[in-house]
């Protein structure tokens, strides 16, 4: 029996092209059918799909046919079967965001990368940080901060000068973003089963929202932050250039 594979890709023509190329060679089906989907785009449309098809239980392999690719393979239309089924299978666990507007609205949402607080006005933003319960910082004055997942370490988490973590470290990074003050604080390191939380101080002077992977909520009053362990996001890598490959790659470059 032929593999069933399901192709979806982003808007961009080359991604296009490609999907119509590959459900050519290789034949297509609706993704409730597959037993494997091939997400064809970039990094962020590698996370929408992987947010769309939650429910599915076929793993996702990427191809880029975007920018960075981080978390895709290299794109080619040749021997796509063979790949498939020799593929190395990585498990990732999303965060789960919790967080309350100044209206008292709860939002919730799921972030693969991480979850980050941002200053919405002219002024810096000021937060409590909690965790499992414990303050752990009475004020950071900031442009912001986020909790990063260890596959969403090399992303924003990165460029904020936070560490990269090894998949399967059961750690998370905690970030922040300009701090002021302290103006030398760089972050922490927590175990991945900690539940953080930040309050927003003098929130109607100084706004601030929330995003998880490009799901934003404005205007938050707190939120809260844990792993969801509940949820498994199965990804597809060649063998040697998955994850954690990747990962310590990203360093030495």
């Amino acid at each position: 029996m032929s593999l069933r594979i399901a192709f979806l890709a982003s808007d961009v023509d080359v991604a296009q092209d490609a999907l119509a190329e590959l459900s050519r060679r290789y034949g297509h089906v609706p993704p409730d059918q597959a037993q494997v989907i091939v997400a064809l785009g970039g990094d962020g449309f590698m996370l929408r799909t992987l947010h769309t098809m939650i429910d599915h239980p076929a793993p996702v392999y990427g191809m880029n046919r975007g920018t960075v690719g981080f978390l895709m393979n290299e794109y080619r239309e040749d021997g796509l079967i063979e790949r498939l089924e020799e593929a190395v299978q990585e498990i990732i666990n999303p965060l789960s965001m919790t967080a309350m507007d100044r209206r008292g609205e709860v939002h919730k949402a799921l972030a693969i990368n991480e979850v980050s607080l941002l200053r919405a006005g002219p002024q810096a933003a000021r937060l409590r940080i909690s965790v499992d319960g414990r303050m752990r910082m009475e004020e950071l004055v900031c442009d912001g901060a986020l909790v990063s997942t260890p596959a969403g370490s090399t992303a924003y988490n990165y460029s904020a000068h936070g560490p990269i973590l090894p998949i399967g470290s059961d750690v998370l990074a905690l970030t922040a973003i300009a701090a002021f003050r302290p103006r030398r604080w760089r972050g922490a390191l927590l175990p991945s089963n900690a539940m953080v939380r930040f309050d927003v101080l003098e929130a109607d002077k100084r706004p601030v929202m929330a995003d998880a992977d490009s799901i934003s909520v404005a205007d938050i009053d707190w939120v809260e932050i844990r792993t969801d362990t509940q949820i498994r996001h199965k990804i597809l890598f060649d063998p040697g250039h998955g994850l954690e490959e990747r990962l310590i790659s990203e360093q030495f470059t």
